[in-house]
């Protein structure tokens, strides 16, 4: 028995680091920014790539107030976001190329419906649910920090 849990154990665990650290790294390995709007500032995860666009905010149990995830995207277009897999509510901020905020969406944990930008947009800004409202965050107000200063 007891060799069965020095071979066993070990391996085990490694199994269990690995798969732990498999969780982990597309959201630690994010690039972090600081955005803006009027008086308030914006912890920013930013996601780049489709991989990174695919898995967002899945599968978190929270999120910190005043902290958010921007998608940026290539070329502007309708962007459509939805919430399988994500259990955090969430508001979508979808975003012009100026910082302006086009429309806010809020959005129902683990569903598949539609939440989509009312013209094309480059950028979508998710933060927790109420947050904008709270804040007195409005569309046509814009965000500043980088990418939008220019």
């Amino acid at each position: 028995m007891k060799s069965f849990f020095r071979t066993c154990l070990p391996v085990a665990l490694w199994f269990a680091v690995g798969f732990a650290t498999a969780q982990e790294t597309p959201q630690t390995q994010l690039q972090r920014i600081t955005l803006s709007v009027g008086i308030h500032q914006i912890d920013t995860q930013v996601a780049l790539t489709p991989e990174q666009h695919q898995i967002g905010l899945m599968y978190r149990t929270e999120m910190p107030q005043g902290e958010g995830m921007l998608f940026v995207f290539q070329n502007p277009s309708q962007q459509c976001f939805w919430m399988k897999n994500t259990v955090l509510p969430l508001t979508a901020a979808f975003v012009a190329d100026d910082g302006s905020i086009v429309n806010l969406e809020d959005m129902k944990p683990q569903t598949t419906d539609s939440h989509c930008s009312l013209k094309p947009v480059r950028y979508v800004l998710e933060m927790n649910q109420g947050w904008f409202t709270k804040k007195g965050i409005k569309p046509g107000m814009k965000l500043a920090g980088r990418p939008f200063s220019k």
